[in-house]
């Protein structure tokens, strides 16, 4: 006696386990992204699922038009008593029992998961964060900060100093209680989750500062970033000169290690203690009327192809130009006055702020 084994196709045990997870992702997407609004966004669903199927039912059970069978599921949902539009049949009469029973289940969800809002204090802090995300829709060519620690909110609070518009990314609850109390735009959520990043406007930032605890997420965060906007200019931290390499590979333009930084600049304060306070002062722009700064030279730029001496730069705008970084990365350091500047050149700059601002003007 022979068997014969039909041969099943693997589809069809595969593509409904794929689908399954699919729809498992995107309401766990949903979940996250509306978050205490979650329940009431589904019981809102489900009652439009239950009225417009309604109408339909109706219209197959009973054979009624769209109008009558659309009045009918509106007085078996509401329940106001009115006589049914047409008489039923027993189908009809066992169908609007359902829809009753569905609607006043759905009704009761949807007031106890508003009541719950309510009670909890969700709905102003919800609204605030909508509030929030419509701000950070409106921006373009801000900087993204990972990270709302001692480094991180350091970081934020220097760029808005500049005036710059500026997104930090932070998940530990007592950090986010820091930035709603210091009136920062954040976003509350992993920076390592894309959709966190996109929320931040990372497609729209010009730059991004990721100062996270872990090192592994750091990295994974240059790398995401980097692939979503190879534009953006990232800085990254890092605790070892080990891990410098990881970043740059990653996708980081400038890998920072701040307990170096932090051992140099005190080493420094006590060999050469005047020239460590003058570029404090310089650098920190609220305490002394000069800033450092630098200028990039564009296609655009008046200064293209000139010397030092052409441009007159000292005479206009009695700014002193420290140093030049040429396109290919060299650095000229107290350029001489034929030094020509050329398209994609960097000057570093010395000057007062009302000059510094009369040259950003011409720029």
């Amino acid at each position: 006696m022979s068997i014969s084994l039909r041969r099943i196709p693997a589809r069809r045990f595969v593509m409904p386990k794929l689908g399954r997870m699919f729809s498992q992702v995107r309401v766990s997407n949903l979940r996250r992204r509306y978050g205490s609004f979650f329940p009431l966004l589904m019981g809102t669903v489900t009652l439009f699922l239950i009225f417009f199927g309604g109408v339909y039912a109706y219209m197959e059970i009973e054979g009624w038009n769209y109008l009558d069978s659309f009045f009918m599921v509106l007085i078996a949902l509401s329940t106001v008593g009115f006589e049914e539009v047409h008489p039923l049949s027993e189908k009809g009469m066992i169908l609007t029992s359902i829809l009753i029973l569905l609607g006043v289940g759905n009704f009761a969800f949807l007031v106890g998961s508003f009541t719950q809002i309510l009670v909890e204090g969700r709905l102003q802090t919800v609204w605030g964060r909508l509030r929030v995300q419509k701000a950070i829709d409106g921006l373009s060519n801000h900087i993204i900060v990972c990270g709302y620690g001692r480094i991180g909110s350091i970081a934020v609070r220097e760029i808005l100093r500049e005036g710059i518009p500026v997104v930090s990314i932070e998940k530990a609850p007592d950090l986010l209680a820091k930035m709603e109390e210091d009136d920062v735009l954040y976003i509350s959520g992993d920076a390592t989750d894309d959709e966190v990043l996109d929320r931040a406007g990372i497609s729209r930032a010009k730059a991004l500062i990721t100062a996270l605890s872990q090192e592994a997420d750091n990295v994974y965060v240059a790398l995401t970033a980097r692939q979503i906007n190879p534009d953006l200019y990232i800085v990254a931290r890092a605790d070892h000169e080990t891990h410098i390499s990881r970043l740059e590979r990653a996708g980081a333009d400038r890998v920072m290690l701040p307990h170096t930084l932090g051992g140099v600049r005190m080493a420094q304060s006590v060999l050469r203690p005047t020239v460590t306070s003058f570029l404090e002062l310089t650098l920190s722009k609220h305490e002394l009327d000069l800033n450092m700064e630098e200028l990039e030279i564009t296609e655009r730029s008046e200064f293209k192809g000139k010397n030092l001496i052409e441009s007159k730069l000292r005479q206009r705008f009695n700014i002193i130009v420290i140093s030049i970084k040429k396109a290919d990365g060299k650095m000229i350091f107290n350029p001489s006055a034929q030094t020509v500047l050329e398209e994609g050149d960097t000057i570093v700059i010395v000057g007062n702020k009302e000059n510094l601002r009369e040259l950003w003007e011409i720029i």
